[in-house]
């Protein structure tokens, strides 16, 4: 299964530890509605060390997820006649999320020639007199592309310019290999308009435990928290005390993931990168690879339906991302060694006897 981006990490022990103390502890009841205030005054103090914001537990509040910090930030900054701009490839979510509050979505294609690396010109032709916000994913799922100081700086003169919201979803920014990852929200002028998600899910193997957050002025911080009011009433007490665990004490578990990952990366690259007819991306950060099919003279669709009939690997059409992404597949290195060992011993041998 190379579909899918769930970890197969478990979550730490200690973290599970620690759901469970505060559970028999009694923390089962409701909770405040942006979250536990140590949480968010932790989530706080990491991002402005790793960002240079300067931030408190008051610009944050907790969600169940970083897709439902997503929908919270689309409702609360769009409404019909809007348009937000979004980087594609996108996350396949966006597009109903951005859709919900009748907002119009206007994608920004990134060309598969370039990388998928962003293009400043498409960014500001893409502009127009109801654009409200620019809705984007660094580092990106599928693509793995990490965006650079550069391209951060073109954005963020783009939103001052044109009095812009700019939603940066950096739910794998704890997963970048090779460079060092730079934030949106450290651009001169950003702190008011920059809105930073973030998630337990891909870094501390806790997906299933939907604790996200959103990180924001506080004047958005407000209004995210009148509709956490109506959508969610709070987050479980335990869960909170579980993320605050792991985020205080498994930085080791984090980065012994991120070594695993990297490891997979390089490995999967190299096996695909050998075999007739397909051309891998390096993925600079993340757990995805995007390998260009069309070699093999078959379509992204195509291949995909191929691959899984002939010898039951599973891997994801990549228009699914989008149109920009036509002739790609994207490949999930989230499984054990010897499986993905396997799973490319599987692909080498169909793609050869084609």
């Amino acid at each position: 299964m190379l579909s899918v981006g769930d970890p197969d990490f478990a979550t730490p022990e200690s973290v599970i530890e620690k759901a469970s103390q505060a559970m028999r502890e009694g923390d089962t009841h409701y909770t405040s509605i942006s979250g536990h205030e140590a949480l968010r005054e932790c989530i706080a103090e990491q991002h402005q060390q790793r960002s240079g914001q300067v931030v408190t537990a008051a610009n944050v509040i907790t969600t169940s997820g970083a897709q439902n910090a997503l929908f919270a930030c689309s409702m609360c900054l769009a409404e019909a006649g809007d348009e937000i701009i979004v980087l594609q490839p996108m996350y396949v979510t966006y597009e109903a999320t951005v859709k919900a509050p009748g907002a119009t979505l206007v994608p920004v294609v990134l060309d598969a020639e370039s990388g998928f690396r962003l293009d400043l010109d498409k960014l500001k032709a893409a502009l127009s007199e109801r654009t409200r916000a620019i809705f984007y994913a660094s580092p990106s799922n599928p693509t793995g592309i990490s965006l650079n100081f550069a391209e951060l700086q073109g954005i963020a003169e783009i939103a001052r310019q044109h009095d812009l919201w700019v939603v940066a979803d950096e739910v794998y920014s704890n997963f970048v290999f090779d460079d060092e990852f730079h934030h949106i929200a450290s651009q001169p002028g950003m702190a008011e308009r920059a809105i930073t998600i973030g998630s337990m899910s891909k870094s501390y193997a806790m997906p299933g435990w939907r604790l996200g957050w959103v990180i924001a002025s506080t004047e958005m911080i407000d209004n995210l928290e009148k509709l956490a009011l109506c959508m969610l009433y709070g987050l479980p007490g335990f869960v909170q005390q579980a993320s605050l665990h792991a985020l205080q004490h498994c930085a080791e578990d984090l980065r012994h993931m991120r070594q695993v990952y990297r490891k997979r990366r390089d490995f999967m690259y190299q096996a695909i990168a050998d075999m007739k007819g397909l051309k891998p991306l390096m993925p600079e950060a993340g757990m995805f690879l995007m390998v260009n099919v069309l070699g093999t003279g078959m379509s992204a669709p195509e291949f995909v339906r191929a691959l899984f009939k002939n010898t039951g690997v599973s891997v994801l059409d990549g228009t699914a991302f989008g149109a920009s992404a036509e002739g790609y597949v994207r490949v999930s290195y989230t499984i054990a060694d010897d499986e993905l060992a396997d799973a490319c011993h599987r692909i080498n041998a169909f793609v050869g006897n084609l």
